[in-house]
């Protein structure tokens, strides 16, 4: 194996001082254009890599920006919309001097999450699928930089946060299915300790209530798959029973479509159904869906990471666009 290239080497090449080449590798400002490109000729013929240990001993930060999810790894690997999430954070990521950190974990009863960041684990946090009752995200929180995929249960002045409109989405998407002659209207609803159900909640009911019309059931289905078939399961037990559902997620949509299907219903003739993401099933499976730029919202969550960790100030707010993408479980009138 041959050795691996000094900065020594590289400072020798490009007939500069070793403390001009560490300027250009840690991005300094502080090289004239002329150093820098001497530099840039001499790593590229070397082939020189930094060593990042090294530059984290001398600088305090790690390089690393770890994303901490709230749930167990079933949600995890099986969630389409956390999958682009990730993606597009990895996207960006790829062109930067980051790595990503996965911290995935339902609860951390040990403290063992909170002291590896703590400890100077990762220089910040990306924290997706955030529950009201997860304290040790709020400790990771007062550690280290956070930005936040979606609306935390608690916004403090300092947090930045990157969303979609999760109430208006879902209004317009309930005021499709109006527009489709539909009266007796129920949501599945996912996990109600999360202010992205609340939102999804709330928007159903205001678009409910511009139409003058009553819920015809609210049944948390976790945003799993499962748990939108065991939710469509309670809602035909009803008395009443639905001519459409609204489902939070996809994946609970495609578990209700399921159950609508074993018995009987014809979607979306008896009942039509839209669900929220617009994730690659939604179009394998024809489901109207409502779209939110999950990728690009990865992208936003570590670009503007990135820009908090070199001093640049962050909108606290994003809002990013959705829209409606009309499909066979829910066809335009």
């Amino acid at each position: 194996m041959m050795p691996r290239p000094t900065i020594e080497e590289v400072a020798a090449l490009a007939g500069v001082s070793r403390s001009t080449v560490s300027r250009v590798v840690n991005g300094s400002p502080a090289v004239s254009p002329e150093a820098l490109a001497a530099v840039q000729r001499a790593i590229a013929e070397l082939n020189y890599a930094p060593n990042r240990a090294a530059r984290s001993l001398a600088s305090r930060q790690t390089h690393a920006i770890g994303l901490v999810v709230p749930e167990d790894t079933t949600r995890f690997f099986g969630d389409p919309y956390l999958a682009s999430v990730v993606a597009g954070i990895s996207a960006r990521l790829a062109d930067s001097d980051y790595i990503l950190n996965l911290l995935i974990a339902s609860d951390d009863p040990g403290g063992k999450m909170v002291r590896f960041v703590r400890n100077g684990g990762v220089d910040g946090a990306l924290i997706v699928s955030h529950h009201a009752s997860d304290a040790f995200v709020d400790s990771i929180a007062d550690a280290v930089p956070v930005v936040f995929g979606g609306r935390p249960t608690t916004v403090r002045e300092s947090d930045i946060i990157i969303d979609v409109d999760n109430a208006a989405a879902a209004r317009s998407a309930v005021a499709h299915l109006i527009a489709l002659g539909r009266r007796h209207i129920a949501t599945i609803t996912g996990t109600m300790t999360m202010a992205v159900s609340v939102d999804r909640r709330d928007g159903f009911l205001a678009g409910l209530a511009d139409a003058g019309l009553q819920s015809c059931g609210e049944i948390d289905g976790d945003f799993s798959e499962q748990g939108g078939a065991d939710a469509a399961a309670r809602l035909l037990a009803q008395p009443e029973r639905p001519d459409a559902i609204f489902a939070a997620s996809d994946l609970m949509a495609r578990g209700a479509i399921g159950v609508l299907r074993s018995a009987g219903l014809r979607v979306p003739e008896d009942v039509a159904v839209i669900g929220f993401d617009d994730s690659a099933l939604a179009a394998a499976s024809d489901l109207t869906s409502v779209h939110q730029p999950m990728f690009r919202q990865g992208e936003m969550l570590a670009g503007m990471m990135i820009g908090v960790l070199a001093g640049r100030r962050q909108e606290p707010l994003t809002i990013l666009p959705t829209e409606l993408v009309v499909r066979g479980s829910a066809p335009a009138a």
